[in-house]
């Protein structure tokens, strides 16, 4: 005969797992370090200012 196993144990088992599987798909896909994310709106604010500072007055 087999060993006898607890099927609530088995099923967080289970689900703990899954949830570690999606939470590390979600880390890699979303996850950004601070230092990244600074890095960006620096560089977003840097091209705004420099699409503004070349704009043309239309008043002519």
């Amino acid at each position: 005969m087999g060993d006898v196993v607890n099927l609530n144990r088995f099923r967080k088992t289970r689900d703990k797992a899954e949830r570690a599987r999606e939470a590390e798909a979600n880390r890699a896909r979303f996850g950004r370090t601070k230092a990244e994310k600074e890095r960006d709106r620096k560089d977003a604010e840097r091209r705004t200012q420099t699409l503004d500072g070349h704009k043309l007055d239309g008043k002519d």
